[in-house]
This record gives C-alpha cells, sequence and structure tokens, in this order.
C-alpha cells in the first residue's frame, strides 16, 4: 500500500483505508508495526494516449532534442 504522509496540527498523519485495515485483521486503537521508506511514483500513461506518444513522438524527436539542449550547445547544420 502507498500512502501520503499529511500535517495534522504537529503531528503527520498516513491514513489507511478501512479495507486494508479488514485485509490485515487490525482495528482502531491496535499497535501495528509501521515501516517508513521513500518510493519513487511515476505517472502512466493510458494505453490510448501512449500509442498516440508512440506513433508522434518520432515525428517530433529533432525539435524536442533542440529544445533539450543547453543555450550554449551547437546547433548542427540542416
Amino acid at each position: 500500500m502507498l500512502a501520503t504522509l499529511r500535517k495534522n496540527g504537529n503531528s503527520v498523519v498516513v491514513t489507511i483505508p478501512r479495507e486494508e485495515l479488514e485485509a490485515a485483521g487490525v482495528a482502531v486503537g491496535d499497535t501495528v508495526s509501521v515501516t517508513v521508506r521513500p518510493v519513487d511514483v511515476r505517472p502512466r500513461l493510458r494505453a490510448d494516449l501512449r500509442a498516440i506518444m508512440d506513433e508522434e513522438f518520432p515525428r517530433w524527436r529533432p525539435a524536442l532534442d533542440y529544445l533539450g539542449r543547453s543555450a550554449d550547445a551547437e546547433i548542427p547544420p540542416q
């Protein structure tokens, strides 16, 4: 389960969905063990948008490469 830390007064809280509590067999007031570690979350494109990107990206690649270069990079002749 992934959760977002939220500020609540001087504390930080994690909200756990009821379904997760039930699946773990715990309830409000129970003592539980918690391991906290950062997670790198990357959004994923829907399949239809991914298909469009796969089709269009090669066409726009030279322009995107150009825009991604630093300002002092040499521009290749065309």
